[in-house]
Formats: C-alpha cells, structure tokens, sequence
C-alpha cells in the first residue's frame, strides 16, 4: 500500500515502518496518525512479521512532537477527541499488539514523539536522541498517554520533573532512567534494532503474544496480573509452538515454531 506520510518496508519476518515527514522533523498530524494506524494494523495481520520496528527519516528526529499547527484553534471538545481518538487509533493499538514493537529512537522524541515511543515494547535510541514532553511550556499536559507511560517507566518522581519543567534529557540519562534499553552510534540503532529482532524471532510469537498480555496487565487498572498470568500460561499447553518447543528441547535441536 502505498502512503503519503510514513514508510514500510519488510523483510526477513519484520516490518520496519518509517515517519516520513522530514521537513517537519517528522511531526505527528492526523493523517500521519491514521497511515501509522494503517501500516501497523496491516502488519500484525501479516503472519510473517514477527516484529515491527517503528523510526523516522533523516538524521535529526524520531518524531519532533505534534503538529501544532493542525489544533492551535481547537476548542475542549475539539481537543477532547483529537486525544482519544489518537490513544484509539495509534497509541493503545500499539501498547496492546500482540506483535512486538521495538521503537528506533533516532533523534529528537518529544512530546507526541516520545509518547509514541513509550506506547512501543521497548526502546532503542541513538547517542544524539533528546527526549522529553514539553507540553507544560505550551500551556497543555500530554494527551496521548505520556502522563501514565512515563510514570510507568521512570517512575512517579522522575515523570513530574520531566513534565513540569518541560525538559528534554539526553540518550544517556534516558537510559539511566530506564526510559531506552540501549544506546547506540546512529549508523548502528537499526542494525541493533534488527539483532534484536532476530532473537524474538527465534522464539514462539504465540509464546510473545501471550507474554505481552501478561506484562500489559499489570498496569491496568482492576486487573490481576497474576490471574492473566496463570490463564496466559495455561493456553500455552494448547499451541503447536509448546509441542514443538518441549520437543525440541527433549530431542536436543532448535525449534522450529509453527507459530499456532
């Protein structure tokens, strides 16, 4: 399929999908939100991509923030549904895939941007990322999940200095922080990206699904993670992948996951 805002490539069971806005350092808009919405929804029902890795274009942004220019003029209503239909449509989508999702931080992640990224599995970033939510200095707080995923990530006290000073922070204290799982020269971030992909690939994607669920839950509200857990877990025992798997081990070779 084609599109006018991002790109998408696979190859060797991953998807790799690239905001492609580089003029506008690769802003979020509507569209740019609904062709991510396309392209992601399209490779979770390809069978043969086992991981997307998300980017952006060029040397500088990940994605730069939202386009302010599309809701400079919004009224509380207005701003009301441009929120919820983007957590819908893009950023819980992305949170709940059952197929993994590797953000390649690659330059600037702020606000929407870095929200995107926290909606991701996990994250990777280059040594010349800079990341923060700086919507307090526009006179908004983040609205596509970036108050809840943060404080998931780095905790209560680390995301109200982020948020309240509208600061951004560097790859390295981003790790510090826990906020990225590596740093790497910018020439290196997709070839790590894809290294890693390759070892979720050598595993069940049944196996992966089901361990997302089970990780997801412990952050919802009303839900017992151990409950997911144990129903995760049980399910298992019903797949061709843990057939295979336990055979394979007891017959000392590598499996070869069916992936039902």
């Amino acid at each position: 399929m084609k599109y006018n805002t991002i790109l998408s490539d696979f190859s060797d069971g991953v998807t790799t999908i690239t905001i492609n806005r580089p003029t506008k350092l690769n802003a979020l808009n509507s569209a740019t939100i609904e062709e991510l919405h396309e392209a992601i929804t399209a490779a979770e029902s390809d069978f043969d991509t086992k991981v997307i890795i998300i980017t952006g274009s060029g040397e500088k942004a990940f994605v730069a923030g939202a386009d302010i220019s599309e809701f400079a003029n919004y009224d509380e209503n207005q701003a009301c549904e441009l929120s919820k239909k983007g957590q819908y449509l893009l950023f819980d989508l992305i949170q709940n895939l059952s197929t993994p999702v590797i953000a390649a931080v690659n330059g600037f992640a702020l606000g929407g941007g870095l929200e995107l990224a926290m909606a991701a599995h996990f994250r990777l970033a280059s040594t010349n990322a800079r990341m923060g939510l700086p919507e307090a200095s526009l006179g908004l707080i983040p609205g596509y999940g970036g108050t809840q995923r943060l404080t998931q990530l780095v905790g209560k006290g680390r995301a109200m200095e982020l948020i309240m000073t509208a600061s951004m922070i560097d790859a390295e204290k981003a790790l510090t922080y826990g906020l990225v799982n590596y740093v790497v020269p910018q020439e290196e971030l997709l070839l790590r990206c894809f290294a890693l992909a390759d070892q979720i690939k050598s595993n069940s994607s049944l196996a992966i699904s089901a361990a997302i669920k089970a990780v997801n839950a412990n952050f919802a509200d009303g839900v017992n993670g151990y409950n997911v857990e144990i129903s995760e877990f049980a399910k298992c025992f019903g797949t061709g992948d843990f057939e295979e798997g336990t055979t394979a081990f007891l017959e000392k070779r590598k499996a070869q996951f069916p992936g039902k």
